[in-house]
């Protein structure tokens, strides 16, 4: 027991940086924009409900200063659990997805205790002998599909933990994993083409057919899938060559002992039946939350049902009895308890600048700002304040809902199609949260492929900058077509 607590102790010790952890960093951004309540005046428009986005939305024109409600001390020692729920009416915030990602990490570790993933990884490996790198835009295009369709986000934390291992085994590293899986589906949502959560509901608070610059989104999704892949295959095949290439080259010997522990013992690469039955059961379980969350409307309390249920019945199947079953699933979900707290962190910095009143006043800046401007300085001006706005709201939906009513008919006195302004407001979204720490997505994903978040941005800036550089040049275009 000494030699198994020493080990770990030692495992953590390399994966340790210098860099402040996502739980600093976050607390951190709660405090931050507490303090911008204090400085940035509260105001607030008037809402009507809209039955095309089945919310209520701003009203244009209607912007007044309000009586200002600045964030405290306790009102920050409040938001971790605000993120949850709110404490006062017990309205649910965020910890329906901190559940869900518990319930998946007891399905996990479920499915590890039957030995099918460890054996199906060697065997899978075995196969790709010589062409592994192609399994990148492979899934990332998969990925890819996921994100413009449905806005595929939260649901990718399910395949972190499947995936990474997959990737190391094949001789790269955790970030080209996290890369894999996030960049893919962000880039998805990024050039969304009937995602509801984004283009749908943007284009119905613009009053405006989804349907509208579907194919200037579509330049966007091909293009820049085009662009993504070809960089993570890039950087793979160079951190392959050669590891100390790797932006987490310090951690390498670390990962490949917390990703692939027990890899090494396994000299057999056949599935035994029982196994089989169980990596069946396992992939059906996700070809089922796509369906429910796709054509359903699933969302994480059904997703979760679902994990709970597959990780019985895969227990049942592999005869791991009573108390196997239940440690299993234990300990799967403490292993992904600090993604759940997280989520929590990330939803209070958004839960402070809602209670201090200043989302609606930036909002309202940036109306100002873009009155009277020429098309093609209206158009990426729009592209910037998106971006800007995205750090505060994450949410793709909460974005479109606040920004659209008000942004999209100034695109009438400028003479440039509301479509366009969907389609900037989107791509801003959509680029910011490949690396956004207010994004619970971004920091669960980095914190389960164990990649700190400067070395995340050590990896991705260079591709950020030729997204930014495309996405430009497109709208741009647009805006003469």
């Amino acid at each position: 027991m000494a030699d198994e607590k020493s080990s770990s102790s030692s495992l953590e010790d390399d994966l340790a940086t210098r860099f402040p952890t996502a739980y600093t960093i976050l607390f951190g951004l709660i405090i931050l924009v507490a303090a911008l309540t204090w400085i940035i005046p509260a105001g607030q428009y008037e809402r009507a409900m809209n039955e095309e986005v089945g919310r209520e939305v701003a009203v244009p024109g209607t912007y007044e200063t309000v009586d200002p409600n600045p964030q405290g001390f306790v009102d920050v020692m409040l938001a971790p659990t605000a993120g949850f729920y709110d404490p006062d009416s017990y309205v649910a915030n965020a910890i329906d997805v901190a559940l869900f990602v518990l319930f998946l990490g007891g399905f996990l570790g479920v499915m590890n205790a039957t030995g099918a993933i460890d054996t199906g990884i060697r065997s899978a490996m075995h196969r790709l002998e010589g062409r592994e790198i192609w399994m990148i835009p492979i899934l990332m295009t998969l990925f890819a599909i996921g994100g413009t369709t449905y806005g595929m986000a939260e649901e990718t934390l399910a395949f972190y933990a499947i995936l990474i291992p997959v990737i190391i085994s094949a001789g790269y590293d955790a970030v080209t994993g996290v890369a894999v899986i996030l960049v893919g589906a962000g880039i998805g949502v990024l050039g969304s083409t009937i995602n509801p959560f984004a283009t749908v509901i943007a284009s119905n608070a613009a009053e405006i057919p989804f349907t509208n610059g579907i194919v200037l989104r579509s330049v966007i999704l091909v293009g820049g899938l085009v662009i993504c892949a070809a960089y993570v295959m890039r950087y793979a095949s160079r951190v392959k060559a050669d590891p100390s290439r790797s932006v987490v080259a310090r951690q390498w010997d670390a990962h490949r002992r917390l990703f692939l522990q027990g890899h090494d013992e396994i000299e057999d690469f056949t599935l035994t039946g029982t196994q089989k039955v169980a990596l069946i059961i396992f992939a059906l379980t996700f070809i089922v939350m796509i369906w429910g969350v796709s054509s359903q409307g699933w969302w994480m309390a059904r997703m979760g049902a679902l994990f709970l249920g597959s990780a019985i019945v895969i227990g049942v199947v592999a005869r791991l009895g009573e108390k196997k079953l239940t440690g299993s699933f234990v300990d799967g979900a403490r292993d992904l308890l600090g993604v759940a707290l997280v989520v929590g962190l990330a939803r209070g910095i958004v839960v402070i600048m809602e209670q201090g009143m200043i989302a609606d006043t930036i909002l309202h800046s940036a109306e100002t700002t873009l009155g009277g401007l020429p098309e093609l300085a209206f158009i990426n001006v729009m592209f910037w304040i998106e971006v800007g706005m995205s750090f505060f709201v994450p949410s793709s939906s909460g974005l479109a809902v606040l920004s659209m009513p008000i942004l999209a008919p100034l695109a009438d006195f400028a003479d440039v199609g509301r479509d366009l302004v969907v389609t900037a407001y989107q791509s801003a979204n959509g680029l910011v949260n490949l690396i956004n720490p207010t994004f619970a997505v971004v920091v669960g994903g980095l914190a389960i492929g164990r990649v700190s978040y400067d070395r995340w941005l050590a990896f991705i800036w260079p591709l950020l900058l030729i997204l930014t550089i495309f996405i430009s040049v497109v709208i741009s275009i647009g805006v003469f077509l």
